[in-house]
């Protein structure tokens, strides 16, 4: 078993101010698989100290100085992808094909995203030709919390772009899996940046969190997970009117047309909710069908579960692993009994393990049909592999529904007919809208409207984040 009780604060590797303890579960056997340590207000306080000292010139560094460490930084992230592979799957329980590929390798994607917007980018420019100069510069300290769902990807995110244009910043990612931070922290120190330039702590949310968020010495605060939690970071923020972005929830509609070409899209649809055993904030996992093609789709979404695996994260091969942590497969399960109570019809999967696992939080990829709107499946988001299918008459009615909902992260939209699909989706309330499968590239923004967050990630948008403006005039 790996012991990691060490923080990364100011360029060295030190123990904590309190020893804390705490293991990290495989979420595959239910066994610790790591110990770490929880930090304290103290080791925040350190933290923050050495990221203030650092800010003084990294801040004052050139956009050239600042690439050229990124792209070292990105040579070892693709030199250690094996590595960092391995800390996800043991930590959250991807399996290990999806481990080294879209886990780990969201790292180099969003860097190399950021690497040409940062090329792009000016910082200085005239203002109207009046003597108006205008100056993108840091905005300082960030607190930077990261999720243990999509953990590389959020740290690339949030770390790249503050090291990008200037900040130094603060990491605490989810206790649950911090093991991938850590071995982010390695390739940042690998990389060479000035010591308190990058700072990791680890620690609960309710502690290491919360004094982040009240500390009158960060600047900025960037969370990424729960609503709940978002709204926390942002009352304990306000004190210190800092500024927040936030990354949160989804319950993202798929709307499909009696036009789509069908199985296509029921397959992307079903794929597409149970990857990542469902843990993912942009999941599709309310497709909305039009009625005409609608018991087709049910049948085709219930074959297609049935062809979803569960299976051993270190296996080989195309499968879905468990969920992260006991908590989140008890929420699920309560949920999957919530909806049967509430009259939703279980066309696949349904409550408990899949046959021949009895150890482990795995669950059954599960589909619910005739599943309206203000029922809790189509309500709450599962962040598990858990399908809603709901029936519409018209284009009308479906993006009515598609917006009808406290949440507007990602949509999805399905259809040959082009306009249709231009018009939906600029109707849609989301702040991500995929047609016919179309992926984002590098660089896209990424975020949403209403409780999934403000501010954007990603490319010239995330860079802008990190960024306070001013303007000079009589330059």
């Amino acid at each position: 078993m790996q012991k990691k009780t060490d923080f990364y604060i100011d360029g060295e590797w030190v123990a904590p101010a309190v020893p804390n303890e705490f293991d990290v579960i495989n979420p595959a056997t239910e066994e610790a698989c790591a110990v770490i340590s929880l930090g304290s207000q103290a080791d925040v306080d350190r933290a923050v100290a050495a990221a203030g000292r650092a800010f003084e010139t990294y801040s004052k560094t050139s956009v050239e100085e600042r690439k050229a460490l990124i792209e070292k930084l990105l040579d070892i992230m693709l030199a250690r992808n094996e590595d960092m592979a391995q800390a996800v799957s043991a930590e959250m329980g991807a399996p290990i094909n999806l481990a080294r590929g879209a886990q780990a390798g969201s790292g180099p994607f969003h860097v190399e995203g950021f690497l040409n917007a940062l090329s792009e980018y000016h910082f200085e420019e005239d203002f109207n030709g009046e003597g108006e100069h205008i100056v993108h510069e840091p905005i300082g300290v960030c607190g930077l919390i990261t999720p243990w769902n999509w953990p590389v990807n959020q740290i690339a995110l949030k770390v790249v772009p503050a090291l990008a244009v200037g900040c130094t910043c603060v990491l605490k990612p989810s206790e649950i899996a911090p093991l991938s931070a850590m071995v982010f922290a390695e390739m940042v120190d690998e990389a060479g940046f000035p010591k308190g330039v990058f700072n990791l702590v680890n620690g609960e949310g309710a502690v290491v969190g919360e004094a982040m968020s009240r500390h009158p010495d960060i600047d900025m605060m960037s969370f990424t997970g729960s609503t709940r939690a978002g709204a926390a970071v942002s009352r304990a923020a306000a004190e210190s009117v800092k500024r927040v972005t936030l990354e949160l929830g989804g319950k993202s509609p798929n709307i499909v047309f009696e036009d789509a070409d069908l199985d296509m899209a029921i397959k992307q649809g079903v794929f597409g909710c149970m990857g990542n055993t469902g843990q993912s904030c942009n999941a599709p996992t309310r497709m909305l069908v039009q009625r005409s093609v609608y018991d087709d789709a049910v049948a085709l979404a219930g074959e297609y579960a049935g062809k979803v695996e569960v299976g051993d994260p270190q296996s080989e091969g195309r499968h879905i692993g468990p969920l992260v942590s006991e908590a989140q497969f008890e929420k699920v399960q309560g949920l999957i009994n919530k909806a049967m109570d509430e009259g939703a019809r279980v066309v696949a999967g349904g409550p408990g393990r899949p046959d021949g696992l009895n150890r482990g939080y795995f669950v059954r990829p599960t589909v619910f049909a005739d599943v309206t709107n203000d029922m809790t499946i189509a309500r709450e988001e599962v962040f598990g592999p858990v399908l809603a299918m709901i029936p519409f008459d018209s284009e009308e009615e479906a993006i009515a529904i598609a917006n009808d909902t406290p949440y507007g992260l990602a949509a999805y939209v399905q259809t040959q007919d082009q306009a249709k699909a231009r018009r939906v989706a600029k109707s849609l309330r989301a702040g991500m809208v995929q047609i016919n499968g179309a992926q984002r590239p590098a660089g896209s923004p990424f975020g949403g409207y209403k409780q999934s967050g403000n501010g954007r990630e990603g490319g010239r948008w995330g860079l802008e984040d990190f960024l306070e403006v001013k303007a000079i005039s009589g330059y």
